[in-house]
C-alpha cells in the first residue's frame, strides 16, 4: 500500500520541483556525445574544411535535469495516433538527423487533418509541408553536427558565421531556430530547433507561449522524454483551466477546443499581417476534434466542479468565486504574474498579505476577469511572435523567406475568402 502511494505521488512530486531552466540537477551530467563518425558514410565523399563546411564543435557543457522515467500510462493522452504511412514518413524523417535529438514531435496540416487545403498528403503537389520541432540538449553541439550534415538546410550567411551564430540566434526568445523549405524523403519539412530547458520553463510557466501554444493543440510525438512528457502535462492542465475561467456555465467541447487552441494566436502579430490564414482555428478544430478530445478529455473531468460526460458534447462548470479560484491561483506563473498585476492597486480587492482566500475569492468573481485574461494572453504573444518573424529571415536567408512567404500570402487569401471557396 505505501508502495502504491509513492508510486501515485511521483508525478506530483517531481512536478514541483521542476522549474525553468535554471535549475539544476544533483549530480553530474554525461557529457554531449561525439560528433558523428565518418565511418558511417564511407562510401561518401568526406565534405572538405572550409568557411562554408566547418567541422562539428565541441559543446561546452552545462548542467540540466534528468528525469529518469515516469509511470507507463502517465501522459497517455498525449501520444496521438497517425496512420501507418504518416508515422512511418515522420519516423524515418527524424531518423536521418545524426545530431543527438532528445524529444522531437511533428504538428500541423502535414500530420494531422485540416480544413482549407485541397489534399493533406505533404507527398502531393499542392499537399502541406511538414512541421517538426527538436529539443535539445547542447544548442551550439547540435547546430555543429547538422551544419556539417545538412550544409544546404542552412543559408550561407549561417554557415559562414558558424554554429555559435546560429545557437545566439536561437536564444533570443522565444529560443527557437527554424530552417525551412526543406526536401526530405521526398516531402517539403521545416524543423525547429530549442533546448529542452526553453521546452520545458515555457510549458511550465508560459513565457512566450510560443511553444508551449503549439503544444496546445493535437501533435505526434516521435521522440519522447520524461521531463517533457510530464511538463506538457502541465502545460495541457493549465490550457483547461485558463479556458474554464474564460467560459460560462454551461458551454460545447468545440467551443472549449477552439478557446484552447485559440491562446497562441490571439495576438500574433502576423494574424494583423497577409500571412496567415484567418480562419486557421476553426480550420483545425472542425477536423481534430476527436484528436482534442483525446488529449482533453480525462484532464477536464479530473478537474472539480466540472461535467463532462464522456457521450456528451456539452460542458457544465462550477462557476461560483470560489470554484474559479481554484483554476485562478493555479495558472502559468508569467500569466498570473500579469493578471494580478492588472489588478493591483484597485480598492475594492482586499490586500493580499492580509487575508488570501478572501483576495482570490473576489478577484476571480470580477466580471471583467474572462477579458483580463484574454488581454493578458495577448501580451504575452505579441512581442516573442514579432521577434520570431523577424529571425526567420535570419534562419531562412532572402531567397527563402521570400519563397515562404508567397505561400503564407496565398494561404491567407484563401482564407479571406479571395481564393477557392471554403469548404
Amino acid at each position: 500500500m505505501i508502495a502504491r502511494t509513492h508510486a501515485r505521488r511521483l508525478p506530483t512530486l517531481v512536478a514541483r520541483s521542476l522549474s525553468t531552466e535554471t535549475a539544476a540537477s544533483s549530480g553530474p551530467q554525461p557529457p554531449p556525445p561525439p560528433p558523428p563518425s565518418q565511418s558511417k558514410h564511407s562510401t561518401a565523399k568526406p565534405l572538405s574544411r572550409t568557411r562554408l563546411n566547418p567541422a562539428p564543435r565541441p559543446a561546452t557543457p552545462h548542467r540540466h535535469q534528468v528525469l529518469a522515467s515516469l509511470p507507463p500510462s502517465f501522459g497517455r493522452n498525449q501520444f496521438l495516433p497517425v496512420a501507418d504511412s504518416t508515422r512511418a514518413l515522420l519516423e524515418s524523417i527524424v531518423a536521418k538527423f545524426e545530431a543527438p535529438i532528445r524529444y522531437a514531435f511533428a504538428y500541423g496540416s502535414g500530420v494531422f487533418e485540416q480544413d482549407g487545403y485541397t489534399t493533406n498528403n505533404p507527398a502531393s503537389q499542392d499537399g502541406p509541408m511538414l512541421d517538426f520541432m527538436f529539443a535539445v540538449t547542447h544548442a551550439d553541439h547540435w547546430h555543429s553536427i547538422n551544419m556539417h550534415q545538412f550544409p544546404g538546410h542552412y543559408p550561407l550567411g549561417a554557415r559562414m558565421l558558424g554554429s555559435s551564430f546560429v545557437a545566439k540566434v536561437e536564444e533570443v526568445p522565444p529560443g527557437v531556430w527554424f530552417n525551412s523549405m526543406v526536401t526530405m524523403d521526398g516531402v517539403t519539412i521545416k524543423y525547429g530547433v530549442t533546448t529542452v530547458d526553453n521546452l520545458c520553463s515555457d510549458l511550465l510557466n508560459w513565457k512566450s507561449l510560443y511553444l508551449s501554444g503549439r503544444m496546445h493543440k493535437p501533435i505526434r510525438i516521435i521522440k519522447d522524454d520524461a521531463r517533457v512528457r510530464l511538463t506538457q502535462q502541465v502545460n495541457l492542465t493549465s490550457a483547461v483551466r485558463t479556458a474554464l475561467l474564460t467560459l460560462p456555465d454551461s458551454f460545447s467541447e468545440r467551443e472549449l477546443f477552439e478557446r484552447i487552441a485559440g491562446f497562441s494566436y490571439g495576438g500574433d502579430v502576423r494574424m494583423l499581417l497577409p500571412a496567415e490564414n484567418r480562419g486557421k482555428v476553426g480550420n483545425i478544430v472542425r477536423k481534430q476534434a476527436p484528436q482534442f478530445k483525446e488529449l482533453y478529455h480525462r484532464l477536464v473531468v479530473a478537474l472539480p466542479g466540472v461535467h463532462w460526460p464522456a457521450y456528451s458534447a456539452t460542458i457544465q462548470q462550477d462557476t461560483t468565486p470560489h470554484a474559479r479560484a481554484a483554476h485562478l491561483r493555479k495558472l502559468p506563473s508569467n500569466l498570473l504574474t500579469n493578471v494580478t498585476g492588472h489588478y493591483a492597486g484597485q480598492s475594492s480587492l482586499p490586500s493580499r498579505e492580509a487575508d488570501e482566500t478572501v483576495y482570490w475569492t473576489k478577484l476571480a468573481g470580477d466580471a471583467g476577469l474572462p477579458t483580463v485574461i484574454e488581454q493578458e494572453l495577448h501580451r504575452i504573444v505579441r512581442y516573442p511572435s514579432a521577434v520570431q518573424t523577424l529571425k526567420g529571415v535570419v534562419s531562412a536567408g532572402p531567397a527563402k523567406s521570400l519563397r515562404y512567404s508567397a505561400q503564407k500570402v496565398a494561404k491567407w487569401w484563401k482564407g479571406s475568402g479571395g481564393g477557392a471557396t471554403k469548404p
